[in-house]
């Protein structure tokens, strides 16, 4: 039995696409689960495609899938819709199944009006999905209706069954690393909060599962093994259990695993000392879900943190070096000009160096959403329409669509003006074993700046300057490549050639292997008139397509003509 799982795209893409445009784990850990049974299965990433794309007609009639899984979060719903029916104009026989928060929540109405689907597995969904194969394939002796979490069709009615029970011993599924290739991992399945915005409780169930360290930093070290230095660790607080979390840092510190990773958490679950590991670990950012700055608001979002904890959260964060991002909500019940400016007054307390706001949406398995039914008098098929998500301000009269887009305004125009100041007040812990990461994060906030996200906002000013005071502070710290490179660029950028070539040569001393860094003093020398000393730098790279063209230049600028035609001979 050929099986694809798929990740559908979303109709709209969205500015923000970090998180919903990778495979969600859960995949990987059926992925895992069914080539642990012999099955073959293969996963693939639709996210970037499009109902009109050849593309995927070609992998749907080339692969020959007997089965395909979707992955449904609520935003991609219409495009699994969309690629069942297309393989089931390719493939008559293909068995369609939905699995996934957007399918668990909406199961009923999937099975009622498309009739591409066949099974939807509803919550978690390892078992469920493993026991429907094994019943397709007549393994067992199960019918459909022994098979927990499976909805599907019984003649004219459609059911659905009782879930399993939870997976309380994570450790015990497959470990899918030694399959797949991801960067995007889970320590935890569930969350201590309640949000009424929010699914993930009704989903996970009440409590938090835990895998070991042992097998989560196992996970790690087989994706370095393969490549992989960049982590996403995707709880919704990975930082709930400190003694776990410790230890997780000193087992990745132990087996001198040089990578770096972002988390979750809330913003009273963090401390100093858990801080201090995770930053000597490679934790470079943490996103806490802050919300609003108004109590009221938070409230009524029954967001339990208090504004005192949201504050030294960020403060404690940011002083060992660690990028705390910010996620707020607006256009919330009670929203008005008053708790738009408690927000803009908390972010210039908390001084976030990353910040999103979200206008307040409502999704299935929400408490929100289940008051909005009531209020409104609706049921789910207000999904028929080719929509993905409902603002909340559409349903409620005191809202204007207008005032909240104005809300958006303001609070992104007041962080954009503010920021400069924000990056520019940062004082790091005075710990001389944080020094070089010290210096790692200054230079990667100064690229943001420069390079990054920030550099393309107009609204942001003295982009330039903020970045090089960056710079200059990371080096202050200890050597970073980053910071050379950045700070060289900068100064060539406003014809500070003198001073430029002075800290290049100086980031050589230290990274004398660097290409990067003799390019950019080489060309340094160029604008300075010394071709020959560009030349001593282009020359040890010069088997390096983008070297060659600078080389031609200065043997050009020399009067050599018979080396500039010799090195151009090398580019056709």
């Amino acid at each position: 039995m050929k099986i694809l799982l798929i990740y559908p795209y979303s109709i709209d893409k969205r500015i923000q696409q970090d998180d919903i445009s990778v495979i969600p784990m859960g995949l990987y850990y059926i992925g895992a689960l069914l080539k642990e049974n012999c099955y073959d299965v293969e996963i693939l990433n639709f996210y970037d495609l499009d109902k009109d794309s050849q593309v995927i007609r070609n992998i749907i009639a080339e692969k020959k899938p007997d089965l395909i899984g979707f992955s449904i979060f609520h935003v991609n719903r219409w495009g699994g819709i969309e690629i069942a029916r297309i393989a089931r104009e390719l493939l008559p026989d293909v068995t369609i199944v939905f699995g996934g928060i957007g399918a668990t929540f909406l199961w009923e109405h999937l099975l009622t009006h498309f009739k591409e689907i066949d099974y939807i597995i509803t919550g978690e969904g390892e078992y469920s999905f493993l026991n429907l194969l094994e019943a397709l394939k007549g393994k067992k002796s199960l019918s459909f209706s022994d098979i927990g979490g499976l909805a599907f069709r019984d003649g004219d009615q459609i059911k659905k069954n009782e879930p399993l029970n939870h997976i309380m011993n994570l450790d015990k599924l497959p470990n899918p690393a030694i399959y797949f290739t991801y960067q995007h991992l889970s320590l935890t399945r569930g969350c201590p909060g309640n949000c009424t915005f929010c699914g993930s409780p009704q989903f996970w169930g009440k409590g938090v599962r835990f895998h070991s360290p042992a097998y989560f930093v196992d996970q790690i070290e087989m994706l370095y093994k393969k490549g992989v230095t960049f982590f996403y660790f995707s709880d919704d607080t990975f930082t709930l259990k400190k003694n776990l979390v410790i230890e997780i840092c000193k087992k990745i510190i132990k087996r001198n695993l040089h990578i770096s990773w972002a988390a979750i958490s809330r913003v009273n679950y963090v401390n100093e000392e858990i801080l201090l590991w995770m930053r000597r670990a490679g934790c470079i950012q943490i996103s806490y879900g802050v919300e609003s700055g108004s109590e009221k608001i938070r409230k009524r979002l029954n967001k339990q943190i208090k504004s005192d904890d949201i504050k030294k959260a960020f403060d404690l964060t940011i002083k060992y070096g660690i990028l705390a991002r910010a996620y707020f909500i607006y256009g919330c019940p009670g929203e008005n000009e008053a708790t738009i400016r408690e927000t803009i007054d908390l972010v210039k307390q908390i001084q976030p160096m990353s910040l999103v706001f979200y206008i307040l949406l409502l999704f299935p398995g929400t408490a929100l959403y289940d008051d909005f039914k009531k209020r409104c008098k609706v049921d789910d098929d207000i999904w028929l329409d080719k929509v993905e998500d409902i603002p909340y301000f559409e349903t409620d009269p005191d809202l204007s669509g207008e005032a909240v887009i104005d809300f958006g305004k303001k609070l992104r125009l007041s962080y954009y003006d503010n920021l400069p100041d924000f990056a520019d007040n940062i004082r790091l812990v005075e710990k001389k074993e944080l020094y070089k990461t010290h210096a790692d994060f200054y230079s990667r906030l100064g690229m943001t700046f420069s390079h990054g996200d920030y550099a393309g906002i107009d609204e942001i000013k003295y982009k330039d300057k903020t970045a090089a005071n960056l710079y200059q502070k990371a080096l202050d710290y200890s050597p970073d490549h980053r910071a050379y490179l950045g700070l060289g660029i900068i100064k060539q950028k406003y014809g500070m050639y003198e001073e430029s070539a002075a800290i290049l040569t100086e980031a050589i001393h230290h990274y004398s292997g660097s290409e990067s860094l003799h390019i950019c003093l080489g060309m340094t020398w160029m604008n300075l008139r010394k071709h020959d000393k560009a030349l001593s730098y282009f020359l040890k790279f010069q088997d390096s397509k983008g070297v060659i063209g600078h080389i031609v230049n200065c043997y050009k600028a020399l009067g050599d003509s018979k080396q500039a035609m010799l090195f151009l001979e090398k580019l056709q």
